[in-house]
């Protein structure tokens, strides 16, 4: 079992396999050139593994493969699938704008992957193609169809910005209701490779949104999810996302790894470790030390709160395209 500095148990690892984007979304990369970390300093699915096998002998039971986005890298499903054949009752699950999913989806599902959290940030194709900065949209509905064709489970984040998404927050909602998928509205997380031009909305103007002709009733978050949970119409469940909440990092049960090999102890904060050398070392017990450096110094809490959101003072220099948010 993995146990932090504060007591809490760790059993989700987040890994990033790349960080390369088919988007430049407004509130993530927006200027970001299309010019990348060399292919050579990338971990290879082989070395990434050989750590995951360790987190997952040590107590790990859920593993959500991101990016930037993750499908753009070659061999995912061979990837997905030698995780699964390790441990198949392993939560296995994948973040992804779903641009790629019309032709990849069949394939993940047959490696082992279990669900998928697909952003979906408009319905208008115009709206998505400012916030995408590409014609994106269509492609998107058909990758959701298609995830949900196949069996996967799905799951929609969507991010609400002031005067570009945020007249949408209802009928985002109500395409997911009619599928029978949970939507997160996630508050937007400021940080400085975003754009300067765009505001995100707080937790309760989101509710307030939701509220427009509908009831709602409080839920509660659900063991060491991020994600606060709402009863629509006594019928439907929704879920928030609100980092700046002085509770949302209670009971935080996770790490990220990097695809570079960069250990991160919390999202919000820039320190991290390699366990690049020793992957590709082969050195196991090395890789476990790092390990556990990185749990006893994770942090109690983000450096996010309430007060700062609304001062606009907490920017982070993190960026999000290399941990997956």
């Amino acid at each position: 079992m993995l146990i932090d500095g504060h007591g809490r148990t760790v059993n989700y690892l987040r890994v990033s396999v790349t960080e390369r984007c088919n988007f430049r979304c407004q509130y993530c990369m927006p200027e970001k050139p299309f010019s990348w970390v060399p292919r050579e300093n990338l971990l290879s699915f082989e070395e990434l593994f050989l750590f995951m096998k360790v987190a997952i002998d040590e107590g790990v039971t859920k593993i959500r493969i991101t990016g930037g986005e993750p499908l753009l890298r070659e061999g995912l499903d061979k990837f997905i699938k030698m995780i699964h054949d390790y441990k198949p009752d392993i939560d296995l699950a994948l973040t992804t704008n779903a641009y790629l999913l019309p032709q990849t989806a069949q394939a993940l599902k047959d490696a082992g992957l279990k669900r998928l959290n697909i952003s979906l940030d408009s319905l208008k194709p115009e709206v998505a193609h400012q916030i995408a900065q590409k014609d994106v949209l269509a492609q998107v509905l058909k990758g959701i169809d298609k995830a949900l064709e196949v069996g996967l489970g799905v799951k929609i984040n969507m991010v609400p910005l002031k005067g570009i998404n945020d007249v949408e927050i209802l009928d985002v909602m109500n395409y997911c209701r009619e599928r029978n998928i949970k939507i997160r509205f996630i508050e937007y997380m400021e940080n400085s490779h975003a754009s300067k031009t765009i505001e995100g909305m707080h937790g309760r103007e989101i509710l307030e949104k939701v509220k427009e002709g509908h009831t709602i009733r409080a839920l509660g978050r659900e063991g060491a999810s991020p994600s606060f949970n709402y009863l629509l119409d006594e019928e439907y469940e929704f879920g928030l996302i609100d980092p700046h909440k002085h509770d949302f990092c209670e009971n935080c049960n996770r790490i990220r790894l990097t695809a570079e090999g960069n250990l991160i102890p919390c999202l919000y904060f820039d320190e991290a470790l390699s366990i690049a050398k020793a992957v590709k070392e082969g050195d196991i017990e090395g890789a476990s030390e790092v390990l556990a450096t990185v749990l006893r110094d994770k942090p109690k809490e983000n450096r996010w709160t309430e007060e700062s959101l609304e001062e606009g003072q907490d920017v982070s220099s993190r960026a999000f395209y290399e941990t997956g948010g």
